[in-house]
């Protein structure tokens, strides 16, 4: 016999296979989030400021390139954005040619950039006085994790919307997770970053002792990456460090964004993260140095 839940879950999911979908910012993970719908058969709208790499994910995967975000979000029931900083993350949102304007009353519209919390928060009410549903989505897993459709996602919002949108949401991402309410998954992602800083600083120390002392640093990381000390960072960052690949899976400028975020909202409560600010310190060092578009496993250059 069918149940009542299985007819509603039979119903969400021809939902999905019909549903349009813009997609807003297809950067180094933007671009392989979209494509991982496309490959599920949806409708994807794609934009981005720079127009060559919307046309880049429409060649590799398909989808439609719009020229304007009203172009792209007018007609579509789900939205999806990622972008840079909290200022874009504003003004795709606010602006008067932005998402909040130009969306169909009852969309659904997940920023999926790491921005702060108390935008998330604005963006939630501002969404609810015009109509528009709000969540906040960032992720981690890096580039490989989008590519993969391997991302953790933290999700805060409203609890309905969670559920409704989380099929789509399982086409990028293996660990989907319901935090609260607005402003909630970006908070989870600063814990994300608080510990991915230690990892990533750790990871590199764990490196340059390893060459100073005379140590094979790909059998020392074969030995403690199976213990105690094992970690993502250990595991999928520090063989590209080996490997000399320091591009960005993960912009140094934008993880230097990510913990100044972190740092402001301690500084409201009157805390400091000395680990945080240490490793804040390091890759504002990088920055100087122009580094600031390599990746975060590149913060062994500051050690050589």
């Amino acid at each position: 016999m069918i149940t009542e839940s299985q007819i509603i879950k039979y119903k969400i999911r021809r939902n999905f296979e019909m549903s349009k979908i813009a997609w807003i910012g297809t950067g180094v993970m933007g671009a392989s989030m979209a494509k991982n719908l496309l490959k599920h058969g949806h409708e994807v709208y794609l934009f981005n400021k720079t127009l060559t790499k919307a046309e880049r994910v429409k060649n590799e995967a398909g989808g439609v390139v719009c020229t304007t975000i009203k172009e792209t979000v007018q007609d579509v029931d789900y939205i999806f954005t990622i972008v840079g900083y909290p200022n874009d993350v504003e003004e795709v949102y606010i602006a008067e040619n932005g998402i909040l304007k130009n969306a169909k009353r009852g969309a659904l519209a997940i920023d999926m950039t790491t921005s702060k919390p108390s935008l998330a928060k604005t963006i939630y009410n501002e969404g609810k006085k015009l109509g528009v549903r709000i969540m906040d989505a960032p992720v981690s897993g890096g580039d490989t994790g989008a590519r993969n459709a391997t991302l953790s996602i933290m999700v805060g919002g409203d609890q309905q919307d969670f559920d409704e949108v989380k099929p789509l949401l399982d086409c990028m991402g293996k660990n989907v997770v319901y935090l609260g309410p607005a402003g909630n998954g970006q908070h989870t992602k600063a814990a994300n970053q608080i510990a991915v800083a230690g990892a990533t600083a750790a990871m590199t120390e764990a490196i340059v002792y390893a060459i100073n002392v005379g140590l094979d640093p790909q059998k020392m990381l074969e030995a403690i990456g199976a213990g105690a000390a094992g970690s993502w960072q250990i595991a999928n960052m520090a063989p590209r460090v080996l490997r000399d690949d320091l591009g960005p899976g993960f912009f140094i400028k934008h993880f230097i964004k990510d913990m100044k975020i972190i740092k402001d909202e301690m500084s409201e409560r009157g805390i400091s993260l000395e680990m945080l600010n240490t490793v804040l310190g390091q890759y504002e060092q990088m920055a100087q140095m122009g580094f600031q578009d390599d990746g975060t496993q590149a913060l062994i250059k500051l050690y050589k």
